[in-house]
């Protein structure tokens, strides 16, 4: 089960009004849409935010024909702009000054979808923070990274956090009246990463107009807060299966670690005193090989088993990143269990059969088999 896959298809079907039934009796969105542009011309003439450039050229009622999809009769299309007192970002410290405590200081390595983490975080003095007009984040806000790699992450301030500021690669987002965990499920979904086009490089970032201008299907407050419960109730569910498939990945790990033990140990079939023994094996393969005693070091190994080194059953022989490894990004060599003069001097071919065995880089020691055709191109002279 792919449970990214799982949230992202919840947090879609959230967003459209699928998640939950609707209630007739709910405050139809229209009307809180009314009562949110409302509350912002009072803090327009409080003096306590600015009226944006876009908005002053608009009419108070939008219409929208061509809108992304169709919504609930009693959910209505509007923009993030129309629902958020403040969009905006942060900007350095002057001299880039942090202090060893006072006011948080949020950066984008501290904005995860999760929430907020605080192990890296700095701190400003209340000085440098009264400097930092209109960048004070408050409880309830979204933090939105809105450059570089981690493009699009983006958390809730939690109330027990009543003061902090940002930098300039984080966005605040204050909504209006409505749910944040609501406007957090939204921008969290395909919807809003397909609309935003963001990328994995996020070099382009996210202009603040465009964040104005991006489409929001808002419905009724109380269906808000019964969606975010489903989300919670879905998500808690999907822990428990990503946790549940963890521990199974865990045993099913150590369950092959300890069968590949008993393997070499002689301890997973018993042994027929009618095999050959392992002495007469090593003696075909190598026949100048000289055998003093079959386990007399080894009293752990059945009796007829032999102990020998690597370079008495294998060739090794180098490689290097070409061709279908070209992807792994690392040093090869492999293993053949016979010696055949042709193809160690060839350098052309990695037979099939063979061990593949990686030995740079990040996944050193994995080790896989050849297809049956072998590798064509894959070596040097090594």
């Amino acid at each position: 089960m792919d449970t990214k896959k799982l949230r992202q298809k919840i947090l879609d079907l959230a967003i459209r009004g699928k998640l939950v039934p609707q209630d007739p009796n709910d405050e139809p969105a229209s009307v809180l849409l009314e009562r949110i542009k409302a509350e912002k011309e009072r803090l327009i003439k409080e003096g306590k935010i600015k009226r944006s450039k876009k908005t002053a050229k608009t009419s108070d009622t939008p219409h929208y024909k061509n809108v992304p999809f169709e919504v609930p009769n009693n959910w209505i299309w509007t923009t993030i702009g129309d629902l958020c007192s403040k969009i905006g970002s942060g900007s350095t410290p002057k001299g880039s000054n942090y202090s060893s405590e006072g006011v948080l200081f949020f950066r984008s390595q501290n904005v995860y979808n999760d929430g907020i983490v605080l192990d890296d975080i700095k701190y400003i003095s209340d000085e440098v923070h009264q400097s930092m007009i209109g960048t004070e984040v408050l409880p309830n806000d979204l933090l939105l990274n809105i450059t570089g790699g981690s493009l699009g992450r983006c958390a809730i301030v939690p109330n027990e956090i009543n003061k902090g500021n940002v930098s300039q690669h984080v966005c605040i987002l204050r909504p209006i009246t409505i749910s944040s965990n609501y406007f957090h499920a939204l921008i969290l979904s395909t919807f809003f990463s397909k609309s935003m086009k963001i990328t994995g490089s996020g070099r382009e970032g996210l202009p603040k107009y465009n964040l104005e201008q991006m489409m929001f299907p808002l419905p009724p407050l109380a269906e808000q807060k019964r969606i975010v419960s489903e989300i919670e109730r879905w998500f808690s569910l999907i822990d428990i299966i990503e946790k549940d498939k963890q521990d199974l990945h865990t045993i099913i790990k150590q369950a092959k670690s300890k069968i590949l033990d008993l393997v070499i140990h002689g301890k997973l079939v018993p042994q027929d005193p009618n095999d050959e023994p392992a002495s007469e094996l090593l003696k075909r393969i190598n026949s100048k090989t000289e055998i003093t005693c079959d386990n007399a070091h080894y009293t752990q190994l059945p009796k007829g088993w032999s102990v020998a080194h690597m370079q008495i059953l294998c060739s090794l022989i180098d490689g290097n990143k070409q061709n279908d490894l070209e992807r792994i990004n690392l040093d090869v060599k492999y293993l053949r269990g016979e010696r055949d003069p042709k193809t160690l001097t060839s350098g052309k071919f990695i037979p099939a059969n063979s061990l593949l065995i990686l030995v740079d880089g990040e996944n050193s020691g994995e080790v896989f088999r050849t297809p049956v055709e072998g590798y064509q191109g894959i070596l040097s002279n090594g």
